[in-house]
């Protein structure tokens, strides 16, 4: 009887011995991979949690010991977070009062975050710069802003945000700009204003190409995705998104979409959320590899990246409960059978391509001048506006029309096979 017991024990062990090497080696292999290629993540929203627990004041803040974030910087480091897009966010409630100066001041904080800690963050602005940080051991910190609103509708000011480094725009975040419709338009909850893009949201569209600014469809309307889809010279992201086959939720991105997304060379970053998950207030870390399963099966390995939305989100799946968890949703997907070439196609392989094919657009047009047509004064009209130096037609003029008419040809299909 006692051998029985004896030899029952030896088994348990040696069954559970047996799972943890299993599991052991698929995170070794997958902080290998980490190693050779930079894990980006399209969407953080530490500069956020910056502004509402210290107003900004980085003096009172050290991201060595902070504990009331998803983020700092021993998660960052043991999570191998190779590149950040940090968000540039300010909420709907500032559209047509102070948006443009919260949204410089974010700007500025992620500014100062790199300059307090040299030796964990380098300020990067291309996909050189990228790499450049990987090389060194350190995390390349780039900017999206978060949020058309941001530009209180000026071509100007997103010209000035992209020279202070801001190298995406969410076009939309949860509220309609006077010229772009957001996502919950799509669920009922708020009327479509525009059918998608206005004529002014389709100049954007062209003066984001020409400066190379990737063009972020987070947060928008089907139809802005497919209007964009259809116009935009240079590939667009999604830079916190999931399935929408998974989960029925708007915020994500449906089937047909995902495979434009392929067609047109652009990429899907995964959103860990629950809500955007599961549709519940309940997911775990296997969740989240369903989504980047389906996408692969869908559009490929090759539309795939990683975009967390930690410090922006209430409610995050078991297993990824910070940014350090990142390195055993990459073990999950190697023990589901992915390639060492589609992981690292998903870890960062994938937007740097997306950032090259961008600098590419725009060093194309290098010749041509910056839109200078604003967007019509009745389509922004507020007690808090004046309408100095207006022009008194409304209509788009003949540069923005010439630069409609060349952009409507269609871009050339860029079939992914990774």
């Amino acid at each position: 009887m006692m051998s029985r017991v004896i030899s029952a024990v030896y088994l348990v062990v040696w069954v559970s011995s047996c799972a943890f090497t299993s599991a052991d080696q698929y995170l070794t292999r997958a902080l290998e991979l980490m190693s050779e290629t930079p894990l980006i993540d399209g969407h953080n929203d530490l500069p956020w949690q910056l502004l509402k627990k210290f107003n900004n004041e980085l003096n009172l803040v050290d991201l060595n010991t902070l504990e009331s974030t998803h983020t700092n910087i021993p998660k960052i480091k043991e999570g191998r977070l190779g590149a950040q897009f940090w968000s540039a966010y300010v909420p709907c409630e500032t559209q047509y009062k102070d948006a443009v100066r919260q949204t410089l001041e974010q700007i500025d904080v992620i500014h100062r975050m790199c300059q307090k800690y040299p030796e964990t963050f380098m300020f990067a602005t291309s996909s050189k710069d990228i790499m450049d940080a990987f090389n060194m051991n350190k995390t390349a910190s780039l900017i999206g802003v978060e949020g058309g609103h941001s530009l209180d509708s000026s071509l100007g000011t997103l010209r000035v945000m992209y020279q202070l480094g801001v190298r995406y725009l969410t076009l939309t975040h949860s509220c309609n700009t006077p010229w772009a419709d957001n996502w919950l338009v799509d669920t009922g909850s708020e009327p479509s204003e525009h059918n998608g893009l206005s004529p002014f949201g389709k100049q954007l569209v062209v003066e984001m190409n020409r400066l190379g600014m990737l063009i972020d469809l987070a947060h928008v309307t089907v139809a802005v995705m497919n209007q964009v889809l259809d116009m935009s010279k240079a590939p667009v992201i999604f830079s916190h998104s999931s399935a929408y086959s998974i989960c029925q939720h708007k915020r994500n991105v449906p089937d047909d979409v995902l495979k434009r997304v392929n067609q047109t060379g652009g990429i899907v970053m995964v959103n860990f959320y629950n809500d955007y998950v599961t549709c519940s207030k309940t997911a775990k870390l296997s969740d989240v590899a369903d989504h980047f399963d389906h996408i692969k099966k869908v559009a490929g390995a090759g539309i795939i990246g990683f975009g967390g939305d930690y410090d922006g989100v209430t409610r995050l799946p078991e297993g990824l409960e910070d940014v350090s968890k990142v390195p055993n949703l990459v073990a999950e997907l190697l023990r589901r059978g992915w390639t060492d070439e589609e992981v690292k196609a998903a870890l960062g392989n994938n937007l740097l391509r997306v950032l090259r094919e961008v600098e590419k657009v725009r060093d194309s047009q290098s010749g041509l001048s910056p839109d200078d047509v604003p967007i019509p004064y009745e389509e922004v009209k507020t007690p808090c506006r004046t309408s100095f130096f207006y022009p008194s037609s409304g209509a788009v003029q003949s540069h923005s029309a010439l630069g409609l008419l060349l952009t409507l040809a269609m871009p050339p299909l860029i079939t992914l096979t990774v």
